[in-house]
């Protein structure tokens, strides 16, 4: 578990998260997870690959450029394809029972 920060809306967010390094782990994902920690993926060029939420329960994703937010979307289970508008070398999936997702709660609408 590691510490990732990032600002949001002007305030520093700082967030306890498990990092998904190996191929296995981006794959998996939140799939099949009742309860997780927020999951970051690291990529090594910047893409704007996208993700699904195959059996998933709702989760907000955060794209990153760097630690610059790129997109922020609140992801329904059985979504078949979501993506940033915008290339991308970081993924954040906050899960909803997390503490954190209530700090993204208004990003529903999107």
């Amino acid at each position: 578990m590691v510490n990732f920060s990032f600002n949001y809306k002007g305030k520093k967010i700082n967030i306890d998260v498990l990092e998904c390094n190996t191929i296995f782990q981006k794959i998996h994902g939140l799939m099949f997870r009742k309860k997780s920690k927020p999951l970051l993926f690291i990529f090594n060029k910047k893409n704007r690959e996208g993700i699904h939420s195959f059996f998933c329960l709702p989760f907000i994703a955060i794209w990153f450029d760097s630690n610059k937010i790129v997109s922020i979307k609140y992801v329904k289970p059985w979504r078949i394809y979501v993506r940033p508008s915008r290339k991308f070398d970081k993924l954040l999936e906050i899960p909803i029972g997390n503490k954190e997702f209530k700090l993204f709660l208004d990003e529903r609408k999107i």
